[in-house]
């Protein structure tokens, strides 16, 4: 039967430093329920008290008092006696009716949870020979767990010499480290690789998965910190253990859960929400407990190990441990580049699967706790440095196969800009006009590199050529394809319009690229005769309105595609505007489009002004717009 937090285990004398060290027998003390100063008077009648044998928690009384009777010669030999107390509540200690140390608050029933307190007393009550030992102890709750607060570890009490006393602290104190290392230190070796995994991936900030990974560990190591503070009973506040805990482990279970749903590329499910949602209510519960009275805390921590703490291991089970499966659901499905991963984060759940559900929810529910203890002592460590090399091993893991894009992203930032150079030396940086004609050129690509393209030239016999073009698709497999027709056009100067459109098509369908561009072609003479070759491209605009062209097929669909030409007479100051369909497709985050009504009205505009409000529309595609302004030479010296 599990015994509530006072027990104490049987005389046995310990040789120290030439003294004695004497733990008091439970036959010599007796308990009531309650709380009456009164109670440590060393004549007091208590022959009515149960014996202590027989004490057990009770969640509807959370203060006793208990009073030992000790042998008149138990402290004869002793130069600096003292009293060592282990217990995880408050209490205050009396001595033949003298009170002489405290440990917590005896109002609000808080303590540290640093237990092992050694209160020396005078050696005048050393001499007495009434000598009557009295506990008044507060219990509410112990480190959060009714578990603990029931444990038959959590309090003993010893008497002896002061300095052999202090040595026999420092000596559980170090078997309590030694014990505890083995399981603690691969978990707080994980948080330390975490934090340096932190301190690689938040300032580059395009891997997420990474930091979460990096977040979680390091909320798992401040987590084990913890614990091995509470363990080796350090001089913390029991809240502030308990606040640690639920902060850490809330912060860890967040940032777990969304490593694998980011890793799989995938949205985090409602359900898993909810469940998330419902932990913050196992995580805030111990904290509750702190807003009651010690007797209304007990009977919360009572519900607490009964009911949700085992609701808290499944739920841990199934967010922590299951969330690999779900995330990465269905199997077939995962991208070769995270299968490695994928597997790892598997084993990392199914680690913590066993973990939750068999030491943690049916440990509450069934088992012997002698053989549970024992059964947990080999199972924390062992997943401890399973779990801790498995980590390890996914870190590595994804921090190499980052690298590998990086390096890929590396070289592709250099392709690209080797692809942007060529673009700026095929896209002419001054406009070759001759005399009465006024360009205007305004080129805006939708990354780094386009796929428009236009040419400016002055052919033999005193004409203008102006040609504009819109290769599908975008970036720099676009871009290429634009230099090469561009690359094409040149030494054309004695085709028609026709002519040259026939002779890009030809060249494009020789590639076999799969893709097609749109293009217009237009020769302009000094007199302003205008002649016009459309493949497929947007008509120009003349003074606002749409000039009615034939469209004819893209360039690189049929290799055999005929273009059909149109003539016309341009008039003084007349304005022409080449544009391409980055500008009509411009569209707002609503999915608005710029359109051809808002294009046609602001046709008559610079070529830098139409960009500009095509952008700041909401900028899709590659945008090109020139402007061609005729007007004889007399005109512009007017």
């Amino acid at each position: 039967m599990r015994r509530l937090a006072l027990l104490l285990v049987l005389l046995a004398p310990l040789a120290a430093f030439g003294q004695s060290i004497i733990t008091i027998s439970p036959q010599q003390c007796v308990w009531r329920a309650g709380d009456n100063p009164a109670w440590a008077a060393p004549n007091l009648d208590d022959s009515g008290w149960q014996p202590y044998s027989t004490w057990k928690l009770d969640p509807s009384e959370s203060r006793i008092w208990v009073r030992c009777h000790l042998k008149p010669t138990a402290f004869s030999d002793l130069d600096h006696p003292a009293l060592q107390v282990r217990m995880l509540s408050a209490y205050e200690v009396f001595l033949s009716g003298v009170s002489i140390g405290r440990n917590g608050d005896l109002h609000s029933g808080s303590f540290s949870m640093d237990s092992i307190r050694i209160f020396p007393f005078s050696p005048a009550l050393a001499g007495n020979r009434s000598n009557v030992l009295s506990l008044r102890i507060v219990y509410r709750f112990a480190a959060g767990s009714w578990e603990t607060v029931q444990s038959t570890r959590a309090a003993e009490i010893r008497v002896g010499g002061l300095k052999s006393l202090r040595d026999n602290r420092a000596a559980v104190l170090v078997l309590l480290i030694r014990h505890n290392l083995i399981t603690f230190v691969p978990m707080i070796a994980i948080g330390i690789i975490g934090s340096v995994l932190l301190g690689f991936s938040v300032p580059d900030r395009t891997h997420p998965e990474l930091i979460l990974l990096g977040l979680a560990c390091v909320f798992i190591g401040l987590m084990f910190v913890n614990f091995l503070c509470g363990s080796i009973m350090t001089d913390e506040p029991a809240w502030a253990n308990l606040a640690v805990y639920s902060l850490t482990c809330t912060a860890n279970l967040l940032a777990q859960t969304a490593f694998y749903f980011v890793l799989a590329r995938k949205p985090i499910s409602a359900l898993f929400k909810f469940l998330v949602a419902a932990w913050f209510v196992r995580a805030a519960w111990p904290l509750v407990e702190l807003l009651f009275p010690p007797q209304q805390s007990l009977r919360l921590d009572a519900i607490l190990s009964s009911v949700v703490v085992p609701i808290g291991y499944i739920l841990l089970a199934i967010l922590l441990g299951f969330g690999p499966f779900i995330a990465f659901w269905p199997y077939h499905r995962i991208p070769r580049r995270v299968r490695a991963a994928a597997v790892l984060s598997a084993t990392w759940g199914a680690i913590l699967i066993v973990f939750f559900l068999t030491g943690g929810a049916f440990g509450y529910f069934s088992g012997p706790p002698n053989q549970l203890q024992s059964w947990l002592s080999t199972l924390f460590p062992a997943q401890s440095i399973v779990q801790a090399c498995v980590v390890i091993a996914l870190i590595a893991l994804i921090v190499r196969e980052q690298r590998q894009i990086a390096d890929q992203r590396s070289a592709l930032v250099g392709e690209m800009e080797a692809a942007q150079m060529m673009q700026r030396a095929l896209i002419p940086t001054s406009i070759d006009s001759l005399s009465g004609f006024k360009i205007d050129i305004a080129f805006r690509p939708a990354r780094e590199v386009g796929g428009d393209f236009y040419s400016c030239r002055i052919l033999p016999a005193g004409r203008q050529r102006i040609l504009l073009g819109d290769v599908s698709g975008k970036g720099a497999a676009a871009a290429m394809t634009a230099a090469v027709l561009l690359g094409a056009a040149e030494r054309r100067e004695k085709d028609s319009p026709v002519e040259l459109l026939r002779h890009l098509n030809l060249v494009l369908s020789a590639m076999r690229l799969g893709g097609f561009a749109t293009c217009l072609c237009a020769d302009i003479s000094v007199d302003g005769s205008l002649t016009l070759a459309n493949a497929g491209h947007l008509a120009p605009y003349r003074g606002g309105e749409e000039i009615p062209l034939s469209p004819g097929l893209p360039l690189g669909i049929a290799a055999d595609a005929e273009y059909c030409e149109t003539t016309l007479q341009l008039a003084s100051s007349d304005i022409l505007t080449f544009l391409s369909d980055g500008v009509v497709e411009a569209r707002t985050k609503d999915g608005e489009l710029f359109g051809f009504e808002r294009t046609r009205a602001v046709s008559g505009e610079s070529a830098q002004e139409i960009a500009a409000a095509a952008q700041a529309f909401g900028q899709e595609d590659d945008i090109t717009v020139l402007t061609l302004t005729f007007a004889p030479v007399e005109v512009f010296h007017a």
